[in-house]
């Protein structure tokens, strides 16, 4: 089936949004296969059959709260830093944001989560897209002598895999931040892989 065109009216886009938001709830609260097209419509208040003007089907809608999360994530997380210039810093307060953003959006970080078991080239192109944009900064920031040089590309899989094991640990199965402690290993630990020094060798401890 193909996938229907975008609203062309705002009365359109705020009824796909509500569709939206109202599928962010059930899969983030019901899990994708016990949610249901018309569990959907029945919480933003619309008819069954509008559903298939805006979307065609449950994995169609799916993957289109990816892509919102995507976005969403993105540009949160550059407001965020995007008033600081060293690279470390941003790491550091780009981690905690990061956290801070995991908590007020659980249903959608669980929608993305899930989407691996439902489709897995959903689940990539989230994470591809994601290290794309991240590896293109860090490249800058190696270029301006701010982080170590190294393969960008692997350096952002590796910050992503911090924040995204500890978005899960703390703020999705505790619902709030990780304690100062936790924060403090962890700036350390990216600092200590990111210094434009480079890592210390054995040779020289």
């Amino acid at each position: 089936m193909a996938k229907p065109s975008q609203p062309a009216t705002r009365r359109g886009e705020q009824t796909q949004q509500k569709l939206l938001s109202a599928a962010e709830q059930e899969f983030g609260e019901r899990g994708f296969h016990n949610a249901s097209i018309s569990s959907i419509t029945s919480r933003a208040g619309v008819a069954q059959g509008t559903f298939y003007i805006y979307f065609a089907s449950k994995e169609d809608i799916l993957k289109a709260l990816v892509q919102h999360m995507s976005r969403k994530m993105r540009h949160s997380q550059t407001s965020a830093v995007e008033h600081i210039a060293d690279r470390l810093t941003v790491e550091k307060a780009g981690l905690e944001h990061f956290l801070q953003f995991s908590i007020e959006n659980q249903n959608l970080y669980k929608v993305v989560l899930e989407s691996q078991f439902i489709d897995e080239s959903i689940y990539r192109e989230y994470y591809e897209k994601l290290v794309a944009v991240y590896a293109n900064r860090l490249k800058q920031a190696q270029d301006d002598d701010q982080i170590h040089r190294a393969d960008p590309e692997t350096q952002a899989w590796i910050l992503m895999g911090i924040g995204y094991f500890l978005g899960l640990r703390y703020s999705i199965w505790d619902g709030k931040m990780p304690p100062e402690q936790v924060l403090e290993t962890a700036y350390d630990f990216i600092e200590r892989g990111l210094s434009p020094n480079g890592p210390a060798t054995a040779s020289g401890r």
